[in-house]
């Protein structure tokens, strides 16, 4: 796609939703606030006889183990199962303890966090919750214990545990992360199951500290504790970081089922985050030979740590940029603890004005919604005093709380040099204008919520301090085979609201760009796991070239093979898997691994 006008004027109407959508179901979907009745709330025990039980009881369950029935609902709330059983261990030998008890008994266990995710790794859409065994981690499974006795210092955590509470814990003994995901309310067991990450490259003069990676939490991992088949039942068993074995659980993609990590951490940093909302997007955005101090690439060479969220119809992103301060600059107001935007964690009334407009078949309100969305961001940042902040690093890089708006979200990470960063920027910016332009000419608006982009380093085995430490194999920041010069990724994610039109016919056009534009000597592309991918105009994530061939070929067919191997011999019985899974991650030929049910 060449250079495309800037998206403009309201155009006709476009087809209404179809029967059976309804503005309560909408802004389920949408809104947090509305979202979290979809989500968990306690049912019932096992056995008590209750009118609320929908499914028969797991035959023969441990009787020790809390068991209840309860709804499952993810991020945006378009995969939601009425009825799903769920157990909540006490301790990590109670985990390999379900899982004697599924594989004896043909059901499929599932460990669940906080279901921050989109994409179906957990539960797929179309399942009833019959056979399925959800593992509740947040319950109990939340212990953590930091040392500081050697270089570097380390935390070990249960995978229950948020992030946040585990950041809070670090930031108490002066320790944290480089960078991590912007919701604090993830588990540390969801965030290393699909590749969590912030944004951080080094910034120009910027010495990494011992003890931090600059790609996602799973580099920071040392060790960690599965549950394994260990040719007659399943256990608990431990892998060191320098152990080729560990490769493919530290970001298994839902295959496995880690309870424990020891963690490499460093001294904790004080960041000022400034934010700017007065850049142009043609200037942000501009291809290289134009770009200038405003760039993209210049602010990510300045600060490192940089975050764009582009509107389409608004000429000017809210750009976010970190920058390591030991001292509070004399402009920025001191935070003290995450979520400063507060004014971006509430529905307000014109986002529910403007999902009304959806459900009345109204979208072509969307270019004035987006206006009002960086409009109440600009006065936001004025009114609450957080255009410019510092704190300790945890509370200026947590910033999403479950009660923001929820949004439909495709993700990919597009590999590349560093020096390339402003060029893989500027295509996307203008093959994204010129898509919505061309929809916009037709009377639709498919997409109605920001791009967001973020670039981070990528999992350098380098950057961990144990010696013969290996990379993650199913990780997207895992190095490119035989790209040596590639050295970052640049993480891109276009949002839209659940069940907008057109939608997924935009999103299989847009992927259908991006696979095929990052595909030469200076690009290369991997899908971003707990985000939407694999477009076809069934929806997300049912694309059998992009299941089948694009994602094994991104990481080398016969590297992904033998990682799914490892994971099938730590998991023959499959009974850490689901359908979509099964056809993501199928067992090799000829191993004879039949999955339950």
């Amino acid at each position: 796609m060449g250079r495309g006008r800037a998206p403009g004027a309201p155009g006709a109407s476009c087809p209404s939703f179809g029967a059976g959508i309804s503005r309560r179901h909408f802004l389920q979907a949408a809104s947090g606030a509305a979202a979290g009745a979809l989500a968990w709330t306690p049912a019932f025990r096992v056995g008590r006889g209750s009118a609320k039980a929908t499914l028969a009881p797991p035959p023969e369950f441990p009787p020790a183990i809390p068991l209840y029935q309860q709804a499952y609902a993810n991020w945006s709330g378009e995969i939601h199962i009425p009825d799903v059983w769920t157990a909540a261990p006490r301790r990590a030998e109670e985990v390999a303890e379900l899982a004697n008890w599924a594989h004896a008994h043909g059901w499929r266990v599932r460990p669940k966090g906080r279901s921050h995710g989109w994409s179906p790794l957990l539960l797929p859409g179309d399942a009833s919750g019959a056979g399925y065994l959800l593992v509740d981690t947040t319950q109990h499974l939340t212990r953590t214990n930091i040392s500081q006795e050697g270089m570097p210092a380390t935390v070990t955590a249960e995978t229950g545990i948020t992030m946040e509470a585990l950041l809070e814990r670090l930031g108490a003994a002066g320790l944290g992360f480089t960078a991590v995901p912007a919701p604090g309310d993830v588990t540390l067991g969801g965030v290393l199951a699909v590749d969590g990450h912030g944004t951080a490259v080094p910034a120009a003069g910027e010495t990494p500290l011992p003890g931090k990676t600059y790609g996602s939490i799973s580099n920071a991992v040392l060790s960690l504790t599965a549950v394994v088949w260990d040719g007659k039942r399943y256990g608990l068993r431990s892998f060191a970081r320098n152990d080729p074995g560990i490769r493919p659980l530290l970001t298994h993609v839902g295959r496995a089922f880690i309870t424990e990590a020891t963690l490499q951490v460093g001294a904790d940093v004080n960041l000022r985050c400034q934010s700017r909302v007065d850049i142009e997007a043609a200037d942000l955005f501009a291809p290289p030979a134009e770009a200038g101090s405003n760039s993209f690439q210049a602010w990510v060479d300045s600060c490192g740590r940089v975050e764009a969220i582009w509107f389409p119809f608004v000429g000017a992103p809210w750009l976010k940029a970190w920058s390591v301060a030991p001292l509070q600059p004399w402009l920025s107001r001191r935070v003290e603890a995450p979520y400063a935007y507060t004014f971006a964690n509430w529905v307000t009334p014109e986002q529910d004005r403007f999902v009304n407009d959806l459900v009345d078949g109204k979208p072509t309100n969307t270019p004035g919604f987006q206006e009002l969305e960086m409009a109440a961001a600009g006065s936001g940042l004025i009114v609450t005093g957080t255009w410019d902040i510092w704190g300790p690093s945890r509370c200026t890089a947590l910033y999403v709380k479950p009660t923001t708006l929820r949004l439909a979200e495709n993700g990919y990470a597009i590999l590349t040099s560093r020096a390339n960063i402003q060029r893989v920027v500027s295509e996307f910016y203008l093959a994204y204008g010129s898509l919505i332009a061309k929809h916009q000419d037709r009377g639709e608006f498919p997409m109605n919520g920001p791009v967001e982009i973020r670039v981070t380093g990528l999992n350098q085995a380098g950057e961990v301090l144990l010696d013969g430490a290996v990379e993650p194999a199913l990780s997207a920041l895992r190095p490119w085979p035989g790209r040596p010069g590639w050295d970052c990724a640049v993480w891109i994610d276009a949002l839209t609201f659940p069940g907008t039109p057109g939608a997924d016919a935009f999103k299989t056009e847009l992927e259908a760009w991006v696979l095929g534009n990052y595909a030469g000597a200076y690009a290369g592309v991997r899908v971003e796991w707990a985000k939407g991918w694999g477009y076809t105009g069934q929806g997300a994530w049912t694309s059998p070239g992009v299941l089948g061939e694009t994602i094994p070929g991104s990481f080398a067919p016969e590297d992904w093979n033998a990682a799914l191997a490892v994971l099938d011999g730590y998991d023959p019985g499959r009974i850490f898997s689901n359908p979509f899974l099964d056809r993501l991650m199928p067992p090799p030929a000829g191993s004879g691994a039949i999955p339950p049910g």
